[in-house]
């Protein structure tokens, strides 16, 4: 994947408007209004590592070799998960992806910005990641499952991926209390801003 540069100078006017949009901290979300820009007081970060605060829980550490990740491979059908549209993923995940946001999100993948991080149960999806990817920041905007912890699983294999690829940061966005069993933390406004600004420096590939 380019660097962050790449897509904040990019030759598809849309590519680059969103690009320099999440640059600068802001996401985008549609609560029913609209598709509109939002910031947050403080953001949700994911550790990426258990010696950085991840919390792998014991049961759940069991599971995570029966799950099998991948990247990209099934794009569409996590977005549909995000959504609650795919058979079996919980229906109030992505109210807030609109018809409109969607649309975006398949035009961003196509332009190698926006990407899908999946787990697998055997040939089932069991669970994903939708997030975009730039320099080295991954900003995670939604996530879904279709079995037990299958979003969970999504999110550590993400974590750990991103880690050894080089990433240094992984936005949840907005703290809940299912992330904080992960070992979720918020960080202020500020505090963001200077860790996206320096891992936007880097160089990293999926």
């Amino acid at each position: 994947m380019p660097a962050a540069d790449f897509f904040l100078h990019h030759i598809d006017p849309l590519t680059r408007e969103i690009a320099q949009g999440y640059a600068q901290g802001a996401f985008l979300m549609d609560n029913g209004d609209g598709l509109e820009w939002y910031s947050a007081e403080g953001r949700a970060v994911v550790p990426l590592t258990e010696e950085g605060g991840l919390h792998v829980a014991r049961r759940l550490r069991r599971e995570l070799p029966r799950f099998r990740a991948s990247i990209d491979l099934a794009f569409g059908a996590v977005l549909e998960g995000c959504r609650g549209h795919l058979p079996g993923a919980p229906k109030r995940d992505g109210e807030w992806i609109s018809d409109e946001l969607a649309d975006i999100y398949l035009h961003l993948h196509g332009t190698g910005l926006a990407h899908s991080f999946e787990v697998w149960r055997g040939d089932e999806l069991a669970g994903g990641v939708l997030g975009l990817a730039l320099g080295g920041a991954f900003i995670a905007e939604s996530k879904f499952h279709r079995v037990t912890n299958g979003s969970k699983a999504a999110l550590i294999h993400l974590a750990g991926h991103l880690h050894r690829q080089g990433f240094t940061l992984l936005d949840a966005q907005i703290q809940n209390p299912h992330l904080a069993t992960l070992g979720v933390y918020e960080i202020s406004g500020e505090e963001y801003g200077e860790r996206l600004a320096a891992a936007l420096r880097l160089d990293c590939s999926l």
